[in-house]
């Protein structure tokens, strides 16, 4: 994992059905390493999303604006570990990420994590509210030879923290390649293209908060909603 931190990175998302993920994995297998944490491969996360009052964070993504931020609480629950993340996709492509080891997901900010988002973030920390909770398991897989890493996440929640609206969509995987420089040489995306899927860029924040709030503007996200809804519901999957 120290091989594959890739903090200043290039991210390549695919979404599909959640019925596809065991054929895929077979096929990779040969290729990655998967990470375990105490005998569990499937490792479950909750974030804590923060945002402008005016939700100034979605809104530049939904309308493309380059160089931009997200702020977002992370708990590795197996793992017992817990993050402030202040995330850059800056106009290159590139996410660029900062993080801070703290001792749990704040609904509050401490000094201490003020002074991180004001140093680390073009929002300071006196206009960002919390505003959506996202739950989900990961599978963590690094590539034997190559500086990769893959992360597979499935069984996602949704819970709006302003007013307690909630929405799993349990029957989606979503499948991020991280690498230093974006390129398809890479055995998954071989793989993942042979079944006919397409990248798909999808935020995990930016689409939990549309399906929650059908008042927001997302007609840009609209394709990736209508993807949720098509992808055939099937049985959540476990470890």
């Amino acid at each position: 994992m120290d091989r594959v931190k890739l903090q200043n990175r290039t991210d390549t998302k695919f979404v599909f059905e959640a019925d596809l993920l065991p054929i895929i994995l077979n096929e990779i297998k040969d290729f990655y390493s998967i990470l375990e944490i105490k005998k569990n491969r499937t490792n479950s996360y909750k974030t804590l999303y923060y945002d402008t009052k005016e939700l100034k964070s979605y809104i530049q993504h939904h309308n493309g604006k380059a160089n931009r931020t997200k702020i977002r609480f992370r708990k590795y629950i197996e793992s017992d570990l817990n993050f402030l993340e202040v995330k850059f996709k800056n106009n290159k492509g590139r996410t660029i990420k900062a993080r801070k080891k703290i001792s749990d997901i704040e609904t509050t900010l401490s000094d201490i994590s003020k002074d991180f988002i004001n140093n680390n973030s073009t929002y300071k920390s006196d206009e960002i509210i919390p505003v959506l909770w996202n739950s989900f398991t990961r599978l963590t897989l690094v590539h034997k030879t190559k500086t990769e890493r893959l992360t597979i996440d499935l069984n996602l929640g949704f819970k709006s923290y302003l007013n307690d609206v909630e929405k799993e969509i349990p029957h989606i995987i979503i499948a991020e390649v991280k690498q230093e420089k974006a390129s398809n040489n890479s055995d998954f995306i071989q793989v993942i293209k042979k079944h006919h899927v397409r990248k798909s860029s999808m935020s995990k924040y930016c689409v939990g908060s549309a399906l929650l709030n059908k008042d927001l503007k997302q007609n840009n996200f609209k394709e990736r909603i209508l993807k949720i809804n098509k992808l055939k519901n099937v049985k959540r999957i476990t470890a």
